[in-house]
């Protein structure tokens, strides 16, 4: 048997904006409706298949509390590719992203990015246009999920091991 390739990735954003649904809906196949704060961090395993084979996601749930920042900055090393997840009934979360995606190539530099709006579900604040165009902005790909749902959720993790995948090949 081959060996599998093991992919580190961060999802990262402020808190309650849907990270551990996301992460516990792809892996899990299930929303949990829980309010429980990630403390520090947390993670989570699962293979996607892309066109080049399989691959072992790594995926490490980030704390979005200010109190965590320096917990979190240890755990970005060796990962390839980030999540940066808002929620699409808070425009503050959306600003938010530029200080994640700071954090998140001041300990990892050349990091993969991926802008997530999540919660498409409930009555919008972010119209979609908006969140496309943050994603420009960081040059990344743009994704809407819903952890409930499940809409856009296998986009967002495969979207992200690809994006990791191309990280672990080497520069454009």
């Amino acid at each position: 048997m081959a060996d599998i390739p093991l992919l580190k990735v961060v999802v990262v954003g402020d808190g309650a904006v849907g990270k551990t649904t996301l992460i516990r809906r792809y892996c899990e196949g299930k929303f949990h409706a829980s309010r429980v704060a990630t403390i520090g961090v947390d993670f989570y395993t699962q293979h996607v298949d892309l066109s080049g084979g399989t691959v072992k996601l790594s995926i490490w749930d980030m704390a979005g509390q200010d109190r965590f920042q320096i917990v979190r900055s240890g755990f970005y090393r060796g990962s390839l590719a980030a999540a940066l997840v808002y929620d699409v009934t808070s425009m503050a979360s959306l600003a938010s992203l530029k200080r994640w995606q700071e954090e998140v190539l001041g300990a990892a530099v050349g990091q993969k990015l991926l802008v997530v709006g999540n919660k498409v579900d409930l009555d919008r604040v972010v119209r979609p246009e908006i969140g496309r165009a943050a994603a420009r902005h960081f040059n990344a790909p743009y994704v809407e999920t819903s952890a409930l749902t499940g809409e856009g959720v296998v986009d967002l993790f495969e979207t992200l091991a690809s994006l990791a995948m191309d990280a672990r090949s080497g520069p454009e």
